[in-house]
Parts: structure tokens; C-alpha cells; sequence
């Protein structure tokens, strides 16, 4: 399949002040050095703990924040230092859904006036047409045309994130991220939310970046998966072989598997707890930025970083142990 979206080593320092005259003291390493790919079409996810840098690379990839170094190809076109013209042209075809819809939507604007924001800033429709493609858009997401004049604080969370979303489509974007577009919703909302992106997915073609903590989201979701720990990928893998039982998984995606619930109370599943505390990234450690916490953990991994190897069918895992279990 054809490359919509791909970054080769993504880097993002954020700059830590202090002192009189506001000097940099140290970095945050919120994204060092990642790089995968989302194919034309699909729905790609990004899992991992709070803070590990996930909505950090939603955000570079959507050029909301300026990447540190690294690349970002948009149908092989790198896109990480675009400004002006070519930079609004890209906004068109790149949109974001953000996890709290009430602080991403003004209070001040009705509806009918966020949409039509941004048809008018791209000029997407005719101004005679506006009315129509507006109201088309509330259908396409399950608004009806009565909410066009209300105001964000007038509705549900789960109806906000279908406003989020309508404002998104409005524009006839190829490329959607969702951070965590579900996470403060009801369990029954999310359900519907979930199962109207997935058949506007299958009716207009987007192609999606899903980012979220929750497992169970990510497997009905995705068809691919990355595990994210401490700014890095440290496996890349099929959401179906994710969840084999004799698949080659990275000890952190093994943690999350065991943390995930289980709907099924008699089901007895065996916990995989995790040493210690995350590291600060601030000071992340060396070697693998997992060792301290690993239960495998040899003493390669304290000096040396392991890199991304394929440990079956494109099935990447970032792990030493892992690795050299392939190899055998």
C-alpha cells in the first residue's frame, strides 16, 4: 500500500528556563528520534503511558509545534519547516480531534459559525453553497440541523467531539489525528463515536492517526500499532499479532497486554508488574530507556540503545532480548 504520512527521526526538545536572564538549563526528550509510517487509508495507533509522547507527535506531524530535527513526508514531501501559503495549503489536508472538545471549541461561536470558519479560511464551497455543506456535515457526523445555532456549553461531551469532528471534515481533509477523541466520554458515547469514524473511514477514505492508552480502543481501531515509552517507538507491530500469545512482543507492550482489562471475571490472566517508576525525561537513562524497569533486562541493555529489528513479518520490536530470542 501507498505512504500517506511517514517520519524518519523525529526529534522534540522542549527548552527548560531558569535564572535571571531565562537561560536554557536542561531539555525535555519528548520525541527522540522516532520513525514509522502510516499507509494510505488506514488507521495507524499510537499507545503508551502518559507522557511517553504520543500527542507530542500528533502535533509535529499536523505542524501545530515545530519540530527539533527530523523529517515529516506528506506524500513524500517533507513538510517539517513549511510556512505561509504551502503551510495553510497543508492545514486543508492534515486536521487534528483533540481529546477535551470543550477547550478546543470557542464558547463564543455557534455551530453553524465554527464550521463555517473554516470553509470560509480554505474556501472550500461557494458562498450560495455554504449553507447546505454545512448542514451536511452536522448529518454526516449524527448532528441534526436544529443544533447549527447552538453554542458548545448546549451540548453533551459525546455531541462536542461530533462538533470537533464535523469542523475537521469541513475542510476535506486526507489526514486526520485523534488524540484520545474518546477517553472522557461515556462508555456507550464512545462506542458510537468509534463506530461512526470507522464507517466514515470506510466511506470517504481518510486515513487516521489514533493515539490512545486504552488497548481495547486501539484493537477495534487499528490495523497497526506503536508502542511508545519515554519519547521512543519501541515496537511497531499488526494490532492482530499484537495480542498472540506466542508473538515476540516488547516486555512494556507485554506490561500494557496484562494491564488491559478483561470483560470476562472468571477469565484468570497472568499480571506483568513493572519495576519502579517512568524515568524523567528529562534525564531519560542510557542504553534502553526501559532497562530499570524491565524484567528481562540483560546487561547490554544498560550501555547500549537497541534499534528496531524485525522479529517477524513486519513485526519491529526495539528490545536486545527480544532480538536475540529471534535470532536462535
Amino acid at each position: 500500500m501507498e505512504s500517506l504520512v511517514k517520519i524518519e527521526d523525529l526529534v522534540k526538545y522542549f527548552p527548560i528556563r531558569g535564572g535571571l536572564f531565562g537561560k536554557t538549563t536542561a531539555k525535555v526528550s519528548a520525541v527522540d528520534n522516532v520513525s514509522f509510517e502510516i499507509l494510505k487509508g488506514e488507521t495507524f495507533g499510537l499507545v503508551g503511558e502518559s507522557g511517553c509522547g504520543k500527542t507530542t507527535i500528533g502535533k509535529l506531524i499536523v505542524r501545530l509545534i515545530e519540530p527539533t530535527s527530523g523529517k515529516i513526508l506528506f506524500r513524500d514531501n517533507d513538510i517539517a519547516h513549511l510556512s505561509g501559503k504551502k503551510l495553510k495549503e497543508l492545514r486543508r489536508r492534515m486536521q487534528i480531534v483533540f481529546q477535551d472538545p470543550f477547550s478546543s471549541l470557542n464558547p463564543r461561536m455557534t455551530v453553524r459559525q465554527t464550521i463555517n470558519r473554516a470553509i470560509t479560511i480554505h474556501r472550500i464551497v461557494k458562498r450560495g453553497d455554504k449553507e447546505e455543506s454545512i448542514l451536511e456535515l452536522l448529518e454526516r457526523v449524527g448532528l441534526q440541523p436544529d443544533h447549527a445555532d447552538r453554542y458548545p456549553h448546549e451540548f453533551s461531551g459525546g455531541q462536542r467531539q461530533r462538533i470537533a469532528l464535523a469542523r475537521a471534515l469541513s475542510v476535506d481533509p486526507e489526514f486526520i489525528v485523534l488524540d484520545e477523541p474518546t477517553s472522557a466520554l461515556d462508555v456507550s458515547v464512545q462506542a458510537q463515536i468509534l463506530n461512526d469514524l470507522d464507517n466514515l473511514q470506510k466511506k470517504f477514505g481518510y486515513t487516521y492517526l489514533f493515539i490512545s492508552h486504552n488497548l481495547a480502543v486501539i484493537e477495534h481501531m487499528s490495523r497497526r500499532v506503536g508502542i511508545m515509552y519515554l519519547g521512543k517507538i519501541v515496537e511497531v507491530v499488526g494490532t492482530t499479532d499484537l495480542f498472540r500469545k506466542d508473538a515476540l512482543n516488547h516486555p512494556y507492550s507485554e506490561a500494557l497486554i496484562s494491564a488491559n482489562p478483561v470483560p470476562d471475571p472468571t477469565a484468570k490472566t497472568e499480571k506483568k508488574h513493572l519495576l519502579g517508576e517512568v524515568p524523567s525525561p528529562v534525564n531519560p537513562p542510557s542504553g534502553c530507556r526501559f532497562h530499570p524497569r524491565c524484567p528481562l533486562r540483560i546487561p547490554i541493555c544498560e550501555k547500549e540503545e537497541p534499534l528496531l529489528a524485525e522479529v517477524d513479518e513486519g513485526h519491529l520490536v526495539a528490545c536486545h532480548v527480544r532480538a536475540a530470542s529471534n535470532t536462535k
